[in-house]
């Protein structure tokens, strides 16, 4: 029996037939001309334990240590 949701392909890929937000898709085609592969790599990414950026947008700043009061300089 074969599923006509789910195909194979030669490529070691599978076509799936999804469900999404009109909304959603209309975001992601924003970004690409291939939804597809925005799709596979969030689910990779969730799959892993969500994603783990490392830009300066996701970094977090290192403090500098309090400059000592007046006086008390290692100069």
């Amino acid at each position: 029996m074969s599923d006509p949701v789910v195909q194979s392909e030669p490529s070691s890929k599978v076509k799936l037939a999804i469900q999404i937000d009109a909304e959603l898709l209309n975001q992601i085609n924003h970004l690409t001309t291939d939804p597809s592969k925005v799709i596979e790599v969030a689910v990779r990414q969730w799959l892993r334990g969500g994603a783990s950026r490392d830009d300066e947008l996701t970094r977090s700043l290192q403090r500098n240590p309090p400059v000592p009061p007046r006086g008390e300089w290692n100069d």
